[in-house]
Order: structure tokens, then C-alpha cells, then sequence
């Protein structure tokens, strides 16, 4: 049975819908809870489903290639409830782009650092300097630093549920109150999943930090492929 199903175009992209679909109802019903979050729910069924069936990666990939063509426009599409934003933007605007740039260099920094102390290949450590950039962009990156997509989607993705789970928690521990502060510091560091986390909160935290998310994601751009070519040399 399961071999004439594995054969049917888009079943994959079905079933990763539908797992979604089932994990928001999880989320709802826990009120919200970040350990339930419905990006950890689905990518641990789905992924655990392609274990028990024996599917590699391509094949999955190869069914579900539509979800990844509209990470594009699903990501500027973000940048649409900020323009009920743009008076707080004008009075923040230096304030945030020197946040995003020193959480940019910092989300590369910390993770090749602790990846080359204990003791990574420089492939790793490619796949580990995008991990706060958003899935689009960092797919982008791995092209032209040539490290394997694979590895790529998988540090960019834990970063992004990690992130989403903690942030509630660690942003209320610090007492930062302001929706937008929390914004910025969320999609700076855990992109389009913690910008969804975000826009649980409230529109002016989700606007935010699909603001900081864009603006991560374009400086780890340009940085990653400079890093790319430093490990190059050595």
C-alpha cells in the first residue's frame, strides 16, 4: 500500500499541510504553551514518518518544492503589517538597525566559534553562520558557499523552533515589555518562526520583528559569503 501511495505527486506536500493544520489544534488547545509549538510538532512527525517509511530527504523535497518556491513571497508579505508601524519606526529607526547589525554578527560569531571549539569541519561551520537568517535567504546562501542545503535547513530551523520556544519565557525574565523591543529581538534572532511566535503576541511585536528579520537576513547575506571565503583560505 505505502509503496503505490510514496508514488502519488505532492503526498508529501499534503501530509506536511495536514500535520501542520493538526499541530496548530495542539497548539490552541494548550493555550499557547511554547513547548507546543506547532513548527515542533509538525517538523517531529513529519520527520519521524520519513523515518519509519524510509523516505530520504530528496524524495521529500522533490514533493513539497511548491512550500519552498513561496518562501519568497511569504517573507516580503511580512513586511506588510509594518506599514501601520511606520510612525514608532521613524522615532527607533538607528536604535534598531545598530540592534539588528550587532545581533547579526553576534548570531555568526557565537555559532562558527562554538562550533570550531569543539572541533567542526569547516562544511559544518557554514551551515551553522546562517542559522538566524530565514529559510529562504539562507537556501540562498548555501548556493553560493556551496555547504549542503540538508545541513543548512536543519540549523536554520532549530534555531527558529528553539527560539520561538524560549523567547516568551527569557524576554519576560529580562522584564522587556515593549512589543516592538520584543519584535526586534525576536526575529533578529530566531527569523520566520519566531516572527509567527511574534504575531501570537500582538501585531506591533509581529511587525517588528518581521522588520528585523528581513534586515538579518540581508546583512547575514552579505557577511556568510565573506566568512565563506576567509574558511576558503585556510
Amino acid at each position: 500500500m505505502w509503496a503505490r501511495l510514496s508514488g502519488v505527486p505532492l503526498l508529501w506536500l499534503i501530509v506536511t499541510l495536514l500535520a501542520y493544520q493538526a499541530a496548530r489544534a495542539v497548539y490552541r488547545r494548550s493555550n499557547l504553551n511554547p513547548c507546543a509549538n506547532p513548527v515542533l510538532l509538525c517538523v517531529t512527525f513529519v520527520g519521524g514518518l520519513l523515518l519509519l517509511t524510509g523516505t530520504s530527504h530528496e524524495t521529500y523535497f522533490d514533493n513539497v518544492r511548491l512550500l519552498h518556491v513561496l518562501l519568497g513571497p511569504a517573507t516580503v508579505a511580512l513586511a506588510i503589517p509594518l506599514h501601520d508601524q511606520l510612525g514608532r519606526l521613524k522615532t527607533m529607526l538607528f536604535p534598531l538597525l545598530l540592534a539588528v547589525l550587532c545581533g547579526s554578527i553576534t548570531a555568526i560569531a557565537s555559532a562558527v566559534s562554538i562550533g570550531w571549539a569543539l572541533g567542526a569541519s569547516p562544511e559544518v561551520l557554514l551551515a551553522l553562520a546562517p542559522k538566524s537568517a530565514t529559510m529562504a535567504i539562507a537556501i540562498g546562501i548555501a548556493d553560493t558557499t556551496g555547504a549542503p542545503v540538508a545541513l543548512f535547513a536543519l540549523t536554520v530551523t532549530m534555531t527558529g523552533i528553539s527560539g520561538a520556544v524560549m523567547a516568551r519565557g527569557l524576554l519576560g525574565l529580562l522584564r522587556i515589555d515593549d512589543p516592538a523591543v520584543r519584535g526586534v529581538a525576536i526575529g533578529t534572532t530566531a527569523h520566520a518562526i519566531g516572527t509567527a511566535q511574534a504575531f501570537q503576541e500582538n501585531d506591533t511585536a509581529g511587525a517588528f520583528a518581521a522588520l528585523a528579520m528581513g534586515l538579518t537576513g540581508i546583512l547575514t547575506a552579505l557577511l556568510v559569503p565573506t566568512l565563506a571565503a576567509a574558511v576558503g583560505r585556510t
